[in-house]
């Protein structure tokens, strides 16, 4: 791309300079977040601000968006002046508040012309970066909610703010812990990028090829046995991968085409996987990072949000699992041949170390209790080892020049995490701005009133609105900056009305997840089509289709908190069975099968008896489950008339 501007000249040549100077500011991004989740600034005898340490990640993070991520376009050939300005400017502001932080947050009271004009130039640099990191939707939004921090006051009724003065504005939102600097970028800066570390790493030693090959093992021989597959890997990676897109990206290259060659169309193939890949984010034990965020808004262990999210982890992957094998069914498609799938004990006697560092991330979770960080920390060190243990197995099978584990590898890895946890910096530091108008001229509070207004204390209407507003929020965002925009915005209205915590955050984290594959910004959806060669608002329609149990579940959890675990066992096993049931008669619903092709009407019947059996016993009552299970049944005796063509 050719640039408006007159580039700099550097001395090595623009392209070669440019290169390293990205790589280098992008490893000491990871660098940084490993050495604080070791504490190492501490033993080294620095006793230093959390605020301090985000200040520093930040200006990392705003030097390499603008060096790495041009005004106009996608690839950086040459870089302008003003971009080289930005990322000096960006870097030195944060830099000043990392280390001066200190002395400013004694004189933040008086409004001191260096903190205004830090925290402007921060601000500032912050929507820019963001814009470049995300695209104009987010910066929109941050707009709008620094619009209301100036103006709203003069806005009438229940959404009026506070009259916030512009210097106090400015100096809080980009130096106060409730702002810029708080938890969301906080989070981001520690949690988030150490994770990201270790599934980096995870994926280059060869742990992404080792999920495949055992899903392949595990389901390749079952009609319909590609779609598993996808299904299987797509939701062992995505937990540990925390981003839709890229799991679709790694996965599908692999699955997506061996679906065409099983049968299945291309934009059924791109669907089933954008929906797999998506719910990798809800699946415990890891769950991408946004549990663990959610684990630190809520003030709960994060062990108590895994266990939450369990069982209705379960029933999505039941409804994608129930409906590929009754396409497969209705459409005649048959597993791979036996020869050529991997065999189980094969794939496991060879890649059973990829086994530990999940072992050793769950250990420390759930029996030290060690924080996250910390964690993910311990698990890369193990991905390591496994990896110089591969790599010296090849050795000595006498073959030199096997391309196994190197330590170069750890230094790539830096670098590309370093980069890729460049936008969800910049959103967390969005979402800190957010969170930070809210606080300041009081947006929360009153947002919070008006939904609860807007549901008229009907909650059923309130959780319609708040799904609606979450799926449109969350169009083209990642997930787990939608998350940290709708635990704040949409969360604390559902807690008011007396809805639990954490069914109230799993509630939001699913909607906003679920723009994913909800056109028109579908972009895990997109991604697949484009490997698949379907068209792009197809895919994305089969992908909603296919995604229907996501869009109910949350509803289910929330009218009925037994899903979550919380209850007794009777209640939670009841709830949990009945819900599974009701998700096999809506999926063949759905597919339009299930011991045969099903007419219209027995479709009807099966969607009907499974919605009955999906509706909590704590809403509609026993009857409702009896009555659904009468449905399904009566349907599947109807279908049983016809002859049988295939098993299931």
């Amino acid at each position: 791309m050719t640039q408006p501007d007159t580039p700099t000249s550097l001395p090595h040549g623009p392209q070669g300079a440019l290169a390293w100077a990205i790589s280098a500011l992008a490893t000491a991004t990871t660098l940084m977040a490993l050495a604080w989740a070791v504490d190492l600034f501490r033993a080294a005898g620095l006793n230093i601000y959390n605020e301090q340490y985000v200040a520093a990640m930040l200006g990392l993070a705003l030097a390499t968006v603008f060096l790495a991520r041009p005004a106009r376009g996608a690839v950086r050939t040459r870089l302008p002046w003003y971009d080289l300005l930005a990322a000096l400017i960006g870097a030195g502001a944060c830099g000043y508040v990392a280390v001066r932080y200190p002395s400013l947050l004694d004189r933040l009271w008086m409004r001191p012309t260096d903190a205004l004009i830090v925290g402007g130039v921060i601000l500032t640099l912050v929507l820019e970066g963001l814009r470049r990191a995300t695209g104009w939707a987010m910066v929109i939004l941050v707009l709008v909610a620094l619009g209301f921090g100036l103006l709203g006051h003069f806005i009438p009724g229940s959404l009026q703010g506070r009259n916030v003065a512009t210097d106090r504005l400015v100096i809080f939102l980009a130096l106060d812990t409730g702002a810029v600097l708080g938890m969301p970028l906080m989070i981001a800066s520690t949690v988030v990028v150490v994770y990201v570390f270790f599934g980096n790493l995870l994926n280059r030693s060869g742990g992404g090829t080792f999920f495949t090959d055992l899903a392949m093992a595990m389901m390749g021989r079952y009609r319909g046995g590609a779609a598993k597959v996808a299904v299987t890997a797509s939701a062992l990676f995505g937990s540990v991968s925390g981003s839709a897109v890229a799991n679709v990206v790694s996965t599908g290259v692999i699955t997506i085409p061996l679906m065409k060659r099983g049968g299945y169309k291309p934009h059924h193939a791109g669907a089933i996987e954008a929906v797999a890949s998506t719910g990798g984010q809800l699946m415990p034990p890891v769950m991408g990072a946004a549990a663990f965020l959610m684990a630190e808004i809520i003030q709960v262990p994060y062990a108590s949000i895994a266990a939450a999210a369990l069982l209705p982890a379960l029933l999505y992957y039941g409804a994608l699992l129930i409906q590929v094998d009754l396409m497969a069914a209705r459409d005649g498609l048959s597993g791979a041949p036996r020869e050529l799938l991997p065999r189980l004990g094969r794939v496991l006697a060879n890649g059973w170390p990829f086994a530990l560092p999940f072992v050793v991330l769950i250990y420390a979770l759930f029996v030290l209790n060690e924080r996250p960080e910390y964690a993910a920390f311990l698990a890369s060190l193990s991905v390591i080892a496994v990896g110089l243990w591969f790599e010296w197995r090849k050795r000595r099978a006498t073959d030199p020049d096997a391309s196994g584990f190197r330590l170069r590898m750890v230094l790539d890895t830096l670098r590309e995490t370093g980069l890729s946890v460049t936008d969800i910096l910049m959103i967390g530091a969005a979402a800190g701005i957010i969170i930070g108008v809210m606080n300041i001229s009081s947006l929360g509070f009153a947002l919070t009133l008006v939904l609860v207004q807007l549901g008229q204390g009907n909650l059923a209407l309130l959780l319609l609105i708040a799904a609606l507003t979450c799926i449109v929020l969350g169009m083209g965002m990642p997930t787990l900056g939608v998350y940290l925009l709708l635990a704040t915005l949409i969360a604390p209205s559902l807690v008011e009305v007396g809805v639990e915590p954490i069914a109230a955050h799993l509630f939001v984290l699913y909607f906003g997840m679920m723009s994913m594959i909800t056109p028109p910004v579908a972009i895990a959806a997109f991604a697949a089509a484009s490997i698949s060669g379907a068209r792009t608002m197809r895919t994305g329609y089969a992908a909603m289709v296919m995604g229907w149990s996501a869009y109910l579940i949350p509803f289910l959890f929330v009218g009925a908190p037994a899903l979550l675990l919380i209850g007794t066992p009777l209640s939670i096993a009841w709830t949990f069975a009945t819900a599974l049931l009701g998700v096999w008669f809506v999926s063949a619903s759905v597919v339009g099968y299930l011991f045969t092709a099903a007419n219209p009407m027995q479709r009807v019947l099966l969607g009907l008896g499974g919605l009955l059996l999906f509706l909590p016993a704590q809403v509609g009552g026993l009857w409702s489950d009896f009555v659904g299970l009468g449905l399904g049944l009566a349907a599947m005796l109807w279908m049983q008339r016809a002859p049988q063509t295939a098993k299931i």
